[in-house]
């Protein structure tokens, strides 16, 4: 799938509109330096300004899933765990993202010179600009451009994920980091598609053992079951070694009831 058609079919996936493209634009626009732009976060993510970004928080509780840097940047304020918004960095040359940062809560610190200020835009044109960098761009930008994707307000995005993990023209590392995503954001109906993914002969083989793992991180009453339903049936010898891995990792009954039937039977 060329660029052009992924940014179409990510909007048209993410209810989005123009708008994104238009975003593109802008950051291609600008001049060198730094772009920086703000969307609203959704409910359960919290965090520190600068290094911390923390997510499914409930009842207080944001420990359990988070996401830390060691960089030293300053153009976000310190805080404590504050739930939003969402403060994208993007180091811009020639027209091209060179870097990608994300932050969420504090405040903007005083722009300085090379700095371009898009203001706040809206959560469907940033997910759908962010995931076309991702499917477009072939390093580490395209890589990271997923995660702050996730974090966006009112936004069905693993639809969206799940068409990038399947888009064989996209980066093989940008399509695990979107299959880890797709497991992050999974509900029963994503982690069908993580089954899938792994189930498919045609999948690139890096990004089928990234669905295997995603799916041993989902709770144990949608991920067992369909881990399980991959080692019994999975054509990949090694697909189905990775699911029998992950699931004595689980310490799950029904995964030692599976174990006993494989190590029995004639």
């Amino acid at each position: 799938m060329t660029p052009r058609l992924w940014l179409a079919a990510a909007l048209l996936l993410l209810g989005g509109s123009t708008a994104a493209q238009s975003l593109a634009r802008r950051v291609a626009a600008a001049p060198d330096g730094s772009v920086r732009l703000t969307y609203a976060s959704r409910p359960g993510v919290c965090g520190d300004g600068r290094h911390s970004i923390s997510f499914d928080c409930r009842d207080g509780d944001c420990h359990n899933n988070s996401f830390s840097r060691d960089d030293d940047d300053d153009a976000v304020t310190s805080c404590d765990c504050q739930p939003g918004p969402v403060r994208l960095v993007l180091a811009v040359h020639g027209g091209k993202v060179q870097r990608l940062r994300a932050y969420v809560g504090g405040d903007w610190k005083p722009a300085g010179a090379g700095v371009t200020d898009l203001g706040t835009v809206g959560t469907a044109d940033a997910t759908g600009f962010l995931l076309a960098l991702a499917a477009q761009d072939d390093g580490r930008v395209g890589e990271e451009a997923v995660f702050p994707a996730t974090l966006a307000d009112s936004v069905k995005i693993w639809p969206a994920l799940f068409a990038l993990a399947k888009n064989d023209q996209a980066p093989t590392r940008t399509r695990r980091s979107a299959v880890f995503w797709l497991g992050q954001a999974a509900g029963e109906a994503a982690t069908r598609g993580l089954d899938s993914l792994a189930s498919d002969d045609d999948m690139n083989r890096d990004v089928r053992d990234a669905a295997v793992f995603a799916l041993s991180q989902q709770p144990h009453d949608v991920g067992v079951p369909a881990l399980i339903s991959i080692a019994r049936s999975n054509k990949s010898p090694e697909v189905r070694k990775k699911a029998i891995f992950w699931l004595g990792q689980s310490n799950d009954p029904r995964a030692l009831a599976l174990f006993e039937e494989l190590l029995t039977k004639p």
